[in-house]
């Protein structure tokens, strides 16, 4: 059975900083992309940041780049969010998914695993 289980999430103030963890098991990931998505109340899931396989390509929201960074641990099956310089609009549940194929996209219709989530509240 595979599971995506994702931690890190919390409240921080404006500008403050966290750094989400999401742990693979069931399933080695290590030859696929993984991705970060987050849901804000009453808004459509939509894309943060993905990382290909090897880990050289990485593709960020317009809305993320230069304040996130997405990394992943191919010894832990993991995949990470950095999250720097957090504002009142990046407060959402933040799921960690991942592919059934090498699909490297933004798309949420591309993955077929998916986290429960972890709720990141920024308060100004």
């Amino acid at each position: 059975q595979v599971q995506l289980v994702e931690s890190g999430g919390g409240l921080v103030q404006v500008g403050g900083s966290l750094r989400l963890s999401c742990a693979a098991s069931g399933r080695n990931f290590n030859n696929y992309p993984m991705a970060w998505f987050r849901q804000a109340p009453g808004k459509e899931r939509e894309f943060v940041a993905v990382i290909s396989w090897s880990g050289s390509r990485k593709d960020y929201a317009d809305s993320v780049k230069g304040r996130f960074t997405i990394s992943r641990d191919k010894l832990k099956n993991a995949v990470y969010l950095r999250m720097n310089d957090l504002k009142p609009e990046d407060t959402a549940v933040y799921y960690c998914a991942a592919p059934y194929n090498d699909d490297y996209s933004q798309r949420a219709g591309a993955y077929d695993y998916w986290g429960q989530g972890t709720q990141v509240t920024v308060s100004s």
